[in-house]
């Protein structure tokens, strides 16, 4: 069963002249996927990951996440959708200055209701996942760009998403930081059996993706699966949609 599906997928944002973002997108990502999204600025990745998160809409085609078709969702489905299903992890790190790395990483879940103590703990658990259990009390402005991007993906893996969307997740950290946060990737990937699509613009995340996305122009490029004979993977065509 795959983790994500996009079925002839568009999206056409009104104006004079309209303009086509995407235009009929299909793929699929098996569960535990390590991908890659690439493409020149302007191609259609942001948009891309936009509708697979729900934070935009298509206007035609249909996306299918984890078993479940989110594209005719409402607003208050997609928001719970997002809590249940979904992790982000943005170039940025999207980080609140007054709040503590725990308190960053418990808050989705105290929001789903679970009680301060459970969600403490899945914070604690997952600070631990990613190499912070040493800074659960410092505030961003203590950490490095590195550790806070870490932050952000504890906090995803807090809520136990099955996806994990990363926008850039490297572009502002250093060399040495970038090689540590792919290599966290990767052992999350295969521990926690996360799955993962980044969109990026680094050689380096992508030398080491199972499975490649090109977007050209709004329209995924043929052939754009790339198979990884040196790690034993095998992937469908891009044209293949899962039953």
């Amino acid at each position: 069963m795959s983790i994500l599906k996009f079925e002839n997928v568009s999206r056409v944002y009104p104006g004079t002249p309209p303009v086509q973002a995407l235009k009929n997108v299909t793929f699929i990502l098996q569960r535990r996927a390590f991908a890659v999204l690439v493409g020149p600025s302007g191609s259609g990745k942001t948009t891309l990951l936009n509708l697979a998160s729900g934070l935009d809409h298509v206007s035609s085609g249909r996306i299918v996440v984890d078993g479940d078709e989110i594209s005719h969702l409402s607003e208050s489905e997609l928001c719970r959708f997002r809590r249940e299903k979904l992790g982000f992890v943005f170039q940025a790190y999207n980080l609140f200055p007054a709040l503590t790395a725990v308190e960053h990483v418990e808050y989705t879940n105290l929001i789903r209701g679970e009680s301060r103590s459970v969600a403490r703990d899945k914070a604690i658990d997952a600070l631990e996942s990613v190499g912070l259990v040493d800074k659960v009390h410092s505030f961003p402005g203590k950490l490095s760009g590195g550790q806070q991007q870490r932050v952000a993906v504890a906090r995803a893996l807090a809520q136990e998403s099955k996806l994990i969307l990363a926008d850039e997740p490297t572009a502002n950290l250093d060399s040495k930081s970038a090689f540590h946060l792919i290599d966290l990737f990767e052992k999350l990937n295969h521990s926690h059996h996360v799955s993962f699509l980044f969109s990026t613009h680094d050689s380096r995340l992508v030398a080491r993706a199972h499975q490649r996305i090109e977007i050209s122009d709004g329209e995924l490029v043929p052939d754009s699966y790339q198979e990884r004979e040196r790690r034993g993977f095998t992937l469908p065509s891009a044209n293949f949609i899962e039953a």
